[in-house]
């Protein structure tokens, strides 16, 4: 409920969802997005994928500094996906200079199926992937599953564990 009141884009955090695919990160992340825009928020929702994609296509097209204000005046990005599959070579440097950029200025959400050890290889570029981590994570909130939370709960209650 925190998330739904905003108070993290009023203070510039960032948040990251991170957890397996199917339990909702996607819905969660849109559902704050909503809210947000409710609450009248300018607010950027885009998958990985499209994000590269686009800034690709700027670049070649000369247009990135259009684009590029577009990611960096939304007062919340929702970067959907990270992990679903490897990026095109070059995308971290796409994705690192949205982040860095952003940072300390706007609150980001990204969703993750993947570890962030595996970051640097969805990129193909590990040094970027840890300046990335480190930028992104130093003012994120990283929230793991609830709904795994509460499956692994209900599992060991059933085999006769309790915390």
């Amino acid at each position: 409920m925190d998330l739904a009141s905003c108070r993290f884009i009023v203070q510039h955090r960032d948040i990251l969802f991170t957890w397996p695919p199917g339990v909702g990160k996607s819905n969660l992340a849109q559902a704050i997005g909503y809210q947000a825009v409710r609450m009248g928020y300018k607010v950027l929702y885009r998958s990985i994928f499209d994000a590269v994609a686009e800034m690709a296509q700027a670049e070649a097209l000369k247009e990135s500094h259009r684009l590029l204000k577009k990611y960096l005046t939304s007062d919340l990005l929702i970067i959907d996906d990270m992990g679903l599959k490897k990026l095109p070579a070059g995308a971290g440097e796409y994705l690192f200079e949205i982040i860095m950029r952003r940072y300390e200025l706007r609150s980001t959400i990204m969703t993750s199926n993947r570890p962030l050890e595996d970051w640097g290889k969805l990129i193909w570029d590990v040094p970027t992937a840890t300046a990335i981590l480190d930028s992104f994570l130093s003012r994120a909130e990283v929230i793991q599953s609830y709904r795994l939370k509460d499956r692994a709960c209900k599992t060991e209650e059933r085999n006769g564990k309790t915390n």
